[in-house]
């Protein structure tokens, strides 16, 4: 299907987010300072035509934090003929454990040992050939919520006796993963219009070093081994506008994790500070797609 292109003048942009914190009103505040017209759109309260071809907007960046929403929001818009950042199809990879997993894969990046059982019982035997421990991990999510530590079989075949009971069969699914003996730390590395702009460690107590959990972040230099596969896995899942996580083993050896589409970059801003402005360079990308 072919998008309606935008030229100076030629429509607006819009920023889609039914929550607005602190990595939006960067955003907007970037906007403001290149004197950029734009609307801000709450999700919650925008409805789509079927057929609808008069959007106001030529270009919309997708800051929708509910996948549901952001997926089909982006699959509306772009059916309008407006341009969105990220597409359609790299927010419902992303949105998706597995296929992003198979997108990486597909691309021949390095990926710790992961399997999907489509029942519990299957997801019990795909745990005995990865090994334990193991973590089992939601499709959909994000901030390490629902990420469950199995070190034994013991302790999965509890943990799968619960989920056999959940509703949806969604629920059933189990994506199980090697625990990889990281160094008390993985990697955040953003990638913007296929430039890498930084990295940095993050760092915490807790197994999941999160920041929404209070991992800290530091900065992290950007190799030239960090800087292909970030710029590799957004590449893969298609994403303009892309948060990648990645994750050392013991022996040093790089991995890549997940790739997000919506990315939250407050910690990431702070320990970079001085070195690059994330929301001025997402508002860069923004106007070379709207101008093209």
């Amino acid at each position: 299907m072919s998008t309606t292109r935008a030229h100076p003048g030629d429509g607006r942009i819009a920023v889609l987010a039914s929550r607005v914190g602190a990595d939006e009103k960067r955003l907007f505040d970037a906007l403001d300072r290149r004197g950029v017209p734009f609307d801000h759109v709450d999700a919650r309260g925008q409805w789509f035509l079927a057929g609808q071809r008069d959007l106001a907007w030529s270009l919309v960046l997708n800051r929708e934090i509910g996948q549901v929403r952001a997926a089909y929001a982006a699959r509306c818009l772009a059916a309008a003929g407006v341009e969105v950042v990220n597409s359609a199809d790299a927010t419902e990879v992303c949105g998706d454990k597995w296929r992003t997993t198979m997108a990486l894969r597909a691309a021949g990046l390095p990926i710790p040992r992961t399997a999907l059982g489509l029942t519990p019982k299957a997801a019990l035997a795909a745990l005995d050939s990865i090994g334990y421990p193991a973590l089992i991990k939601p499709l959909v999510g994000s901030w390490g919520r629902l990420v469950a530590r199995l070190p034994d079989r013991a302790s999965a075949e509890s943990l799968f006796e619960y989920v056999a009971a959940l509703p949806g069969p969604q629920s059933h699914l189990g994506y199980v993963q090697e625990l990889i003996d990281k160094p008390g730390r993985d990697i955040r590395a953003i990638v913007v219009g296929g430039d890498l702009l930084g990295a940095v460690y993050r760092t915490g107590e807790l197994w999941r070093t999160n920041v929404a959990l209070g991992a800290q972040t530091r900065p992290c230099d950007g190799t030239p081994e960090i800087t292909k596969l970030s710029i590799d896995a957004a590449a893969a899942v298609g994403a303009d506008i892309a948060g990648v996580d990645l994750i050392e083993d013991r022996d040093g050896r790089l991995l890549v994790l997940e790739v997000n589409h919506r990315v939250e970059f407050t910690g990431f801003q702070s320990a970079l500070a001085g070195r690059v402005d994330v929301a001025d360079r997402i508002v860069e990308h923004l106007l070379e797609r709207a101008h093209r």
